[in-house]
């Protein structure tokens, strides 16, 4: 029996990981076996990856770098958008084979905090590569997985990094206009796969965020809808 395959996105600091939880508690309570995960990182490789793409590139051969002497810090190269884009896919053609699709055939519940549509909104959104290209890749890359529902938590993001309380990383810092076009490619992604999404408001509660998530996902765990 296929298991059920759910995603939570929108910008950071929207309360995604907290949703996560509460979903994992309450799938576990139904008798589910769940398994949570996340983007980038949800692999060995994965993690690899996430570091350079939430930190970048340290780059000992910078020609900046000898100007300093012997033993200087090494800069933090850039990554361009193009090799962005590949480096996410990478990591989760490699998530989907390692851990999503073996859970789902096991019949578990998989959660990922982040998924194909984080691609969509950070590459082609915030960092205005075409949609249709990042779709492609992606969908190559999963094989055409698509989780069953999609959980977009909608933001400010003015307001959600305020939440944040340690320092920002790459993605977080890329500016004000960066994280706006990011939310508004979600709304855009959620709108246009109205059967897949769901926007909740993440500016309210914990409480009642997931009292509304709850109430939507109850159907799914309990009839068994599956991906």
């Amino acid at each position: 029996m296929a298991g059920v395959f759910i995603s939570f996105e929108g910008v950071d600091g929207v309360g995604k990981t907290t949703q996560v939880k509460h979903l994992r508690a309450y799938a576990r309570s139904l008798g589910h076996d769940v398994t949570v995960t996340r983007e980038p990182g949800g692999t060995a490789l994965g993690r690899t990856i996430r570091r350079l793409l939430l930190h970048g590139v340290d780059d000992p051969l910078c020609p900046n770098a000898g100007d300093a002497g012997e033993g200087a810090a090494a800069q933090a190269a850039d990554i361009a958008p193009r090799a962005e884009a590949l480096l996410f896919a990478a990591d989760r053609a490699q998530h989907v084979a390692e851990l999503i699709r073996p859970a789902l055939d096991r019949g578990e519940v998989v959660i990922t905090d982040r998924y194909i549509d984080s691609s969509l909104a950070y590459q082609a959104g915030g960092r205005e590569l075409t949609t249709a290209e990042i779709r492609t890749l992606s969908m190559w890359a999963t094989g055409g997985l698509l989780p069953v529902r999609t959980y977009l938590l909608d933001m400010d993001p003015a307001q959600s990094h305020r939440r944040i309380k340690r320092s920002a990383d790459r993605m977080e810092s890329a500016g004000d206009g960066f994280q706006s076009r990011t939310r508004q490619a979600f709304l855009d992604l959620a709108a246009a796969e109205p059967d897949r999404f769901r926007v909740i408001d993440a500016a309210r509660p914990v409480t009642a965020v997931w009292e509304e998530i709850r109430a939507d996902v109850a159907p799914l765990l309990e009839t068994g809808e599956r991906s």
